[in-house]
């Protein structure tokens, strides 16, 4: 028979939240990597370069392969630090749970995002987030993945 408090103990509260946390982290991968893939594209469309359906549908594909995995890896850089504060300042204000995770997610993006740009050698590293309106589209996956963990680890 199990020990009651073996159930709520930290490492199983640890990796009830790891599972989520991990399909939080995907969908915010992917969502980036398929906004950059197609901010980058419709940039080649207003220089008047025809792209198909098929090009772009491959050149998703290609991305969500190649840069996602990269991407995931900034990623988390950035949402360790801020959803850990994030959820330390929970425990003090549940209330504003979710709304703590998820504008950690989104601003552990930009911070990360903004140290890689610092650290790459060309202007910025993914051209989505050179201006604020690719940010903005590369951040809201971020913020919606942070919403999605809160949700999927609030406690009922």
């Amino acid at each position: 028979m199990r020990d009651a408090n073996a159930i709520n103990s930290p490492d199983r509260r640890w990796t009830r939240h790891l599972a989520p946390l991990l399909l939080a982290w995907l969908l915010a991968a992917v969502w980036g990597s398929v906004v950059q893939t197609h901010w980058n594209l419709q940039a080649l469309v207003g220089m008047d370069v025809d792209i198909t359906a098929a090009e772009r549908a491959r050149t998703t594909w290609q991305d969500l392969i190649g840069f996602a995995p990269v991407y995931a890896g900034i990623l988390a850089a950035g949402w360790l630090p801020a959803l850990a504060a994030a959820s330390f300042l929970a425990r003090r204000w549940p209330s504003g749970r979710s709304l703590l995770l998820a504008a950690a997610a989104g601003a552990g993006m930009v911070a990360a995002v903004r140290v890689v740009d610092a650290a790459a050698p060309m202007p910025v590293f993914i051209d989505a987030t050179r201006h604020l309106p690719g940010l903005l589209a590369m951040a809201s996956g971020a913020v919606i993945a942070g919403l999605l963990y809160a949700r999927l680890t609030a406690r009922h």
